[in-house]
């Protein structure tokens, strides 16, 4: 079932009842001149299994210790944003799979080799969606890249993802002065934080549910950083995050700031379609068959990680 993301920009108090996150309004809670049936009818009740990311964008939001566990136990991923609007914490459960301590032995046991086997087909996927992205958007045949996802090695030893990123930004966003690809850089890099951050989020609620740690990656790591698979697993799915911003740069729409227009779209980053083992899919449903099968690589069972694809 594709999961709702929830946003919520203004001051609101959020509860559960029921199974139900229940949403209610201080301007009208307070509003004294306001009838009690208007009040009533004002308060929104959204069912808590329905729910796959909330995003908190307001500090005068109030979540109840109750409404925070109910979410959590339904592996609901919660972004806190900062006084500039833009994530800065994630909230997830401590487990999400009824065979955790298994998955966690089977991860941890993982040896080196496997390890850099992962992070090779991970970096051939993304050379792939990044090369997809300039020949829909930019009309571009990239045989180069096309060339490096062949010669991509074990672990990346060659590091063909920096060789492939340096070319890909350069005929992405080419047109854009002083653009290179920094979180303090030039819009849309303003874009391309939050929409990872969304993206980010959703990987790391489907390795929980999988049973994994987003601790442990496969090539990330990093003492300070507690999502290093996260980081890991949503290296080719971040070129569909680029193609939406791409999108909205070619709209000709301002991006020099992030407006409630531009976060709108860019929310609608979990039900972006995508195709994955052949099939078209929400990619937050791919997100979870891509967080399933790193697990039976890690098990044993099979030897390729499933990856979406662009077409």
């Amino acid at each position: 079932m594709i999961k709702r993301t929830l946003y919520f920009g203004n001051p609101a108090y959020l509860s559960t009842k029921y199974a139900q996150l229940e949403i209610r309004l201080p301007e009208v809670e307070k509003n004294s001149t306001l009838p009690e049936s208007f009040k009533a009818s004002a308060v929104k009740q959204i069912p808590i299994e329905d729910i796959g990311v909330v995003v908190l964008d307001n500090k005068q939001i109030t979540i109840t210790q109750g409404a925070l566990s109910e979410l959590l136990d339904n592996n609901v991923a919660l972004i806190s944003c900062d006084e500039h609007r833009m994530p800065i914490g994630l909230m997830l459960p401590l487990a999400g799979n009824t065979t955790q301590s298994e998955r966690f032995r089977h991860q941890i046991e993982a040896s080196l080799p496997l390890k850099k086997q992962l992070w090779q087909q991970t970096i051939q996927a993304k050379i792939t969606n990044q090369s997809a992205v300039l020949r829909q958007l930019r009309g571009l045949e990239c045989g180069n890249m096309e060339a490096w996802v062949k010669q991509v090695k074990s672990g990346d030893s060659d590091n063909l993802e920096g060789r492939a990123a340096a070319f890909y930004w350069q005929n992405l966003f080419g047109d854009i002065e002083g653009f290179h690809r920094d979180r303090e850089g030039v819009a849309p890099n303003n874009l391309l934080n939050y929409g990872y951050a969304i993206l980010r989020a959703v990987v790391a609620r489907s390795l929980v549910g999988s049973g994994l740690l987003p601790t442990l990656g496969i090539h990330h790591h990093n003492r300070y950083n507690a999502y290093c698979l996260a980081d890991d697993i949503m290296e080719p799915y971040r070129p569909f995050v680029d193609k939406l911003v791409a999108e909205i740069v070619d709209s000709g729409i301002d991006i020099s700031k992030l407006t409630t227009e531009i976060k709108s779209k860019l929310l609608s980053i979990p039900v972006l379609d995508v195709v994955i083992n052949g099939r078209r899919s929400p990619l937050m449903i791919a997100v979870a068959t891509t967080t399933a099968s790193l697990y039976k690589c890690y098990s044993g069972e099979i030897r390729k990680i499933a990856y979406p694809t662009m077409e």
